[in-house]
């Protein structure tokens, strides 16, 4: 699923990596716990999560996920994404909850990881 099909799917907004929109992911994880983050071991990885702050950048980036949806209306903080632009991490906002939000991609074919 390209990024910018995700982003649609949600109504969300692309806040950074707008260039590597097109890019895919395969697998959907959803999580508030980043400790739960650095045990996965798929590649092409969307994480769906409430957490909006650097360390969730950074924890992106160790696992090498390709994409973060900052759910729940949580608007990312420009220090956000100057670590994620150097991380290549895409970052999506959109309003709906983790739980819709992650209902949302299933269905639209995002794969889970578990």
């Amino acid at each position: 699923m390209k990024i910018t099909e995700v982003a649609a799917a949600l109504g969300g907004h692309i806040a950074c990596g707008r260039d590597r929109a097109e890019i895919t992911v395969d697998y959907g994880f959803s999580a508030d716990l980043l400790s739960d983050v650095l045990t996965l071991e798929k590649e092409k990885i969307l994480l769906v999560t409430g957490l909006c702050s650097l360390q969730t950048i950074r924890t992106a980036e160790m696992a090498e996920i390709d994409c973060i949806v900052i759910a729940r209306g949580k608007k990312v903080s420009p220090s956000m994404v100057e670590l994620a632009d150097r991380a290549g991490v895409i970052l999506v906002e959109c309003d709906y909850s983790v739980f819709r939000a992650s209902g949302i991609l299933f269905d639209a074919g995002l794969k889970p990881i578990y």
